[in-house]
């Protein structure tokens, strides 16, 4: 990062670091193309590592403002020779198998050394390449020498950005060059993010695309971070495909997406203890262990319901049907109960009862929203929503109890 420490610097050095998550999650879709025999790593011997059939292919990533040149003098250019260099020298770079790729928004003027070394299948002549970049290295060595004298400490900063450059011989010089390809005129963040929702809608179709995308990144960018802090090992190809199938799969019509921070979700029975589904959890005589539990479900539900809503993820009147399913279902066991318990039923018979019809919610009752949608805490957690509503309940006097709870004291 620069020494830079302005909002600007801090800005345009964040978006350095998402633009590197967004070019490596692109790559893993190109790779997927070819099979899952491929990984992906990032910040480990280069800002992206892609190893596949045998070549290591090594990016270096450079997201600039626009009008950005990347000329023979650039810094940007010179501090890639730098680290591929360096690599070289340590033997962490192989030269017969690495692939070095330097990725910038910036420009390649024509005839420049960048241009010289774009990609494979282009005009691309390293050779001159060296001359161009031999020419500016002395003179950056001239305006060096200049300014020794004023300022020793010029010429030691300086020269890290050429040391290990300099200290390769010529015919490795060139090797590493015919190594390199230059991408210059690259997508920016935006456009590499667009590129992405298109690979998505060939996945998913147009319509969800978006919220498909965002699953995705958020599984990758936890990924890279776990990656990144050497909490696991480089991302496989087997590894992105089951992630990229799994999340592709809960967008099928019969299916909808749960998310990994829903299921996270916890929930805390004290900032809830006002909630009608938890009173009508009281009325039954739940255990709190059973009542925290509750909670989280009802957590996990609405959290994830709110989430299909504003995705525009749900067919028109889906949850209505759904709730209408439930209440039905429930509307059977519940009048059952009431039979059974006659007009006359003590308190505890009654209290055991609720009991019991709770217990089917918790343990027994799995209707899916969806036939492919059979996380179980859709169904308990929905149910305690209708509660929420008073239109279901445990205990048979459930609805007269509560009003008189409910009702404002003023109105009594």
């Amino acid at each position: 990062m620069s020494e830079d420490t302005s909002p600007f610097a801090a800005t345009a050095s964040a978006m350095g670091y998402l633009y590197q998550l967004r070019i490596a999650l692109l790559r893993c879709t190109d790779l997927l193309e070819s099979g899952a025999g491929w990984t992906v790593a990032l910040e480990a011997s280069d800002d992206i590592e892609c190893v596949h059939n045998g070549k290591t292919g090594l990016w270096q990533l450079k997201h600039r403002a626009e009008g950005t040149r990347i000329t023979d003098g650039t810094a940007d250019l010179w501090k890639s020779l730098r680290v591929w260099a360096s690599g070289v020298t340590a033997a962490v770079i192989d030269l017969d198998s690495a692939e070095l790729f330097l990725l910038t928004t910036a420009e390649a003027p024509p005839s420049s050394a960048a241009a010289y070394l774009g990609p494979v299948h282009h005009r691309r002549d390293p050779s001159a390449a060296h001359r161009l970049l031999t020419e500016a290295r002395s003179a950056a060595r001239t305006r060096q020498q200049k300014k020794t004298a004023a300022n020793p400490d010029a010429e030691t900063k300086k020269s890290d950005l050429y040391g290990a450059w300099d200290k390769l011989p010529e015919p490795e010089q060139l090797r590493l060059l015919e190594r390199v390809q230059i991408l210059h005129n690259a997508e920016d963040i935006h456009a590499t993010g667009t590129r992405l929702q298109g690979r998505a809608a060939i996945a998913v179709g147009h319509q969800y695309a978006v919220p498909f995308l965002e699953r995705l990144e958020g599984w990758f960018f936890q990924r890279a971070i776990a990656q990144m802090g050497t909490a696991a090992g480089p991302i496989t190809g087997t590894e992105f495909d089951e992630a990229f199938s799994s999340r592709r799969n809960q967008f099928r019509p019969d299916n909808l997406p749960i998310d990994d921070d829903v299921i996270d979700l916890l929930g805390e029975t004290g900032l809830h203890t006002d909630k009608t589904f938890v009173r009508q959890l009281g009325l039954a005589c739940i255990g709190s262990a059973r009542v925290r539990i509750a909670v989280r479900e009802w957590l996990r539900a609405s959290t994830q319901r709110d989430r299909w809503t504003n995705g525009n993820l749900l067919l028109p009147g889906e949850i209505a049907s759904y709730e209408r399913r439930l209440t039905e279902e429930w509307e059977v066991r519940f009048e059952a109960m009431r039979d059974e318990l006659g007009d006359q039923a003590a308190e505890e018979a009654m209290t055991a009862a609720a009991k019991a019809l709770y217990r089917w919610v918790e343990q027994e009752a799995r209707i899916p929203i969806r036939r492919g949608c059979e996380e179980p805490f859709i169904t308990t957690g929905s149910f305690h929503m209708l509660a929420d509503d008073l239109e279901v309940g445990w205990h048979p006097q459930y609805a007269a109890r509560l009003m008189t709870l409910l009702e404002p004291a003023g109105s009594r």
